[in-house]
């Protein structure tokens, strides 16, 4: 089986990458590469959506590589093989985004990615959150997905981010992380998953939910 983690510049490529030759080591036959090249993403069996900066930013990259998104397309969607995309690689699932300005995304889950409200308070009256949401924090799971195989309810993640999903369709949350208030931390979609959290800056379980997403076929 091939991996391909897509290269569009951005994202933690040789972190993501070591991490998943981590997490592939009781598993056989697993070739993970990093590419852009077309052939590269027909040729494999799942597909890695990294990313870190702006959603805008991040559409260009993707839009900068003659042929990218319709090749994602055609395997995603077409072929449905199985998908991960992280942080900004799953914000870019939604239909659009608001950071810098509007800009459309892949419209592969319904919804939109707008701000992090820095006015939200908890009921308790704390001080206003701190934006970016950075660092550890627990997900709250919501669905019994494949993905959560061997992964407690009040599993800690890591976090770095400015910007959350608001998805159109609830099923297509399966994990929400509280921060003054719910923002959604894992989407999912027939063969695709999204997650707001690093794994590859998630030590342990984030090794173990990259090892599911490797196990997994929807």
């Amino acid at each position: 089986m091939q991996v391909v983690i897509i290269d569009f510049g951005s994202g933690n490529l040789k972190s993501l990458y070591t991490s998943l030759e981590r997490a592939k080591k009781d598993l056989n036959n697993i070739n993970i590469i990093v590419s852009n090249n077309s052939i590269d993403i027909k040729n494999s069996d799942k597909v890695i959506l990294p990313g870190v900066g702006t959603y805008s930013d991040c559409k260009k990259g993707l839009e900068s590589i003659t042929g990218l998104i319709e090749t994602l397309e055609e395997v995603v969607i077409g072929k449905r093989r199985p998908f991960l995309g992280i942080c900004v690689g799953m914000q870019l699932m939604s239909t659009f985004g608001l950071e810098n300005s509007k800009t459309q995304g892949l419209g592969w889950i319904p919804g939109k990615v707008v701000p992090i409200d820095p006015s939200s308070k908890v009921a308790t009256g704390l001080t206003k959150p701190k934006i970016p949401h950075m660092g550890w924090n627990e997900v709250n799971l919501n669905s019994s997905h494949d993905i959560f195989n061997g992964i407690s309810k009040n599993s800690y993640f890591y976090f770095v981010h400015s910007f959350h999903f608001i998805c159109d369709l609830k099923d297509n949350i399966l994990a929400t992380v509280d921060y003054h208030q719910s923002l959604v931390s894992v989407v999912g979609k027939e063969n695709m998953l999204g997650t707001q959290f690093h794994p590859e800056k998630s030590q342990l379980l984030g090794l173990k939910f990259l090892s599911n997403f490797l196990k997994w076929n929807p």
